[in-house]
């Protein structure tokens, strides 16, 4: 399910918004100078769809959202559970690499067509803890405090938009706030 939560940066324990009606979590982030949007899933897509099978059928989207032709590079990142007893830890370096707060010099621009991830955007006195599912496009702007958790047992699939070839440059900000805030497995059990 997708889920804002608002907390006060300071105290992760003073929410002041948790809701996971798509329309209350647009309008908030979207007040704030965030983009998010659903995009209808298509039937018959999995987490084991081709990368150029995925873009294909997404290729109307895509194109209408880089109608400027501002991205020059787009992929697709996916991590799924594996068998291999070296998985376990793959996974944890995987989540551990993104759980530090950060900005980038381009936006993060990502749309899940597959499991789920959180965002924890770090804005003024807030952070907006706001877990994608399949479906959801956010797109995090350029310069934005933020940090990303995959869970426990990561799982995704997410179509990404880059400016630039080198567009996932993270400018670590050495501040260890993620620490204090529930992780993506803690928000969707609550």
């Amino acid at each position: 399910m997708t889920l804002l939560q608002i907390m006060s940066d300071r105290d992760a324990a003073d929410v002041k918004l948790r809701t996971g009606d798509d329309a209350v979590i647009a309008a908030e982030l979207n007040k704030r100078g965030i983009t998010f949007e659903r995009w209808p899933l298509l039937a018959g897509l999995s987490g084991d769809t081709s990368t150029e099978d995925l873009l294909a059928e997404y290729r109307s989207r895509i194109d209408e959202l880089n109608g400027d032709g501002r991205y020059k590079f787009i992929d697709v990142a996916r991590i799924h559970p594996s068998d291999d007893a070296e998985w376990p830890a793959k996974a944890e370096a995987a989540r551990t690499k993104f759980l530090d707060e950060h900005r980038h010099a381009e936006d993060e621009v990502r749309f899940f067509a597959h499991g789920q991830g959180c965002f924890y955007l770090h804005l003024g006195d807030e952070v907006l803890a706001t877990v994608c599912t399949a479906g959801d496009l956010v797109s995090v702007p350029a310069g934005t405090l933020h940090w990303f958790d995959m869970g426990t047992r990561p799982e995704f699939v997410a179509v990404r938009f880059f400016e630039e070839e080198d567009g996932w440059i993270g400018d670590f900000t050495g501040d260890k706030i993620s620490g204090g805030f529930p992780t993506l497995d803690e928000l969707t059990a609550a």
